[in-house]
């Protein structure tokens, strides 16, 4: 009985030992005619046998290239595309570079600090008002949502000034939206005051069961 052990190595298992035999088979033909055949035929069973790659881009190149590394870069036929080179296979990526960005308050996310960092850039008061009220309304909901309280006005007001780097400074907090409007727009039920302590209730059981 022959065992995988005995057997040669799947440079690609996700092909099929069948596969790799054919790339075998292929290599060994003579006429270079009969082996771009072989090849084209080849080419037709991987995708069949892999049809998630038919969702990429140019998957018939990465087939192709597939094929190229099954071969052990042996098989020599007429490609499609440009033969890739065993060296590239060596190649290490690119370390990415990690962002480091130190975002003040959590709950409100980077992109809310950026913008209201560039508050001093907008000189007209209209638009000024209006950033100062949308974004306050925004950071209300916010917090919101990610914590397991009520808010008050004014803790908002200071915040959202601390952010902006005193550029925007609400003059009468009491005037953001109402809390329970807010829940409501976040599809929870704030008329009902059993419903919104019920809420962060749940909120609060989730995360004590996380820890």
């Amino acid at each position: 009985m022959e065992y995988n052990t005995t057997r040669g190595k799947l440079i690609l298992p996700e092909y099929g030992r069948n596969v790799q035999n054919m790339i075998a088979h292929a290599m060994e033909i003579t006429d270079r005619k009969e082996r771009n055949r072989a090849a084209q035929a080849i080419i037709e069973v991987m995708g069949q046998l892999n049809p998630h790659l038919r969702d990429v881009d140019d998957f018939r190149h990465k087939l192709w290239t597939h094929l190229f590394v099954m071969s052990d870069f042996n098989l020599d036929v007429d490609s499609p595309y440009e033969i890739p080179k065993p060296e590239s296979l060596q190649e290490k990526p690119k370390l990415m570079a990690y962002p480091k960005y130190k975002i003040r308050y959590g709950h409100y996310g980077k992109y809310t600090q950026e913008i209201l960092g560039t508050a001093k850039e907008i000189t007209i008061p209209e638009e000024r008002d209006y950033l100062k009220n949308t974004m306050a309304n925004f950071m209300k909901k916010q917090f919101l949502s990610f914590n397991n309280d009520t808010v008050e006005n004014h803790v908002i007001a200071d915040q959202l000034k601390e952010l902006s780097k005193g550029e925007l400074v609400l003059e009468n907090p009491d005037e953001l939206m109402n809390t329970n409007v807010l829940l409501r727009s976040m599809g929870i039920g704030g008329n009902n005051n059993k419903k919104y302590s019920k809420y962060f209730k749940q909120k609060q059981k989730k995360k004590n069961f996380k820890k």
